[in-house]
C-alpha cells in the first residue's frame, strides 16, 4: 500500500466566485491544486476530483428544507469544474450527493471512491479543494475513518465559514484528530 492519491474535493463553479454557493476565494486553490496535479501524475499517482452532483429537488437545497441555494445542479454550468483546474482523463471523477435524499459531503459518502483507492494499492491520500469546513473536512474524516492515512494540504483548501472561524476550527479538528496539515510545497507524492 505505498501508492498516494490526491483527492480534490469539489473544485466547481458554484463554490467559485460568481457561483449560486460561493466560497470566498475559491478559485484562488485552482494554481496550488494545478501543480499538484502535475506532481502526482509524474509519479502515475491517483488524482481523483470529487463533485457535487445533484438532481434539482436535491434534500440540501433550501426549496426542500435544506441548508443551501441551489447548487451544481447536474448537468449545469454551476456543476462543471472550474476551467482553469487541469483535469485530464487520467483523472478518476467521482460523483457525490446524486440522490434526491442523500445529503454527500464526502466524497466516500455514497459512492466507490473507498473501493477505487484500494484497488489502486493507496495508503496515504491529500485532500485539497472546497469547502474547507464541509466537504473537504468530511472527506478527510472519512478518508481517515477508511484506513488511509490523511493529509490536508491547507493553501489549497478555502471555507465558507457560514459562522467566523469554522474553516480555522475545521483545520484545528481534523489536526487533533491526527491529520496532518501540509502546504502544498511540502507535498512529496
Amino acid at each position: 500500500m505505498g501508492n498516494s492519491a490526491l483527492i480534490i474535493v469539489d473544485v466547481q463553479n458554484d463554490f467559485c466566485p460568481g457561483g449560486s454557493l460561493a466560497v470566498p476565494g475559491g478559485d484562488e486553490v485552482v494554481p496550488v491544486i494545478n501543480e499538484l496535479i502535475k506532481a502526482f501524475q509524474r509519479r502515475n499517482q491517483l488524482v481523483v476530483a470529487t463533485r457535487d452532483w445533484h438532481p434539482e429537488d436535491h434534500c440540501s437545497f433550501q426549496s426542500q428544507g435544506g441548508l443551501w441555494p441551489p447548487h451544481c445542479v447536474q448537468g449545469t454550468k454551476g456543476a462543471e469544474f472550474h476551467r482553469d483546474l487541469k483535469l485530464n482523463d487520467q483523472v478518476l471523477v467521482i460523483s457525490k450527493g446524486t440522490r434526491t435524499n442523500q445529503e454527500a459531503y464526502s466524497g466516500f459518502e455514497g459512492t466507490d471512491l473507498k473501493e477505487e483507492l484500494q484497488q489502486a494499492g493507496v495508503g496515504q491520500v491529500y485532500v485539497c479543494g472546497l469547502a474547507t469546513d464541509y466537504c473537504v473536512k468530511a472527506t478527510a474524516l472519512d478518508a481517515q475513518q477508511a484506513g488511509f492515512k490523511t493529509t490536508v494540504v491547507t493553501d489549497a483548501v478555502r471555507g465558507v465559514d457560514v459562522k467566523t472561524g469554522d474553516s480555522e476550527r475545521a483545520l484545528w479538528e481534523l489536526k487533533e484528530k491526527g491529520i496532518t496539515l501540509l502546504t502544498g510545497q511540502e507535498v512529496k507524492p
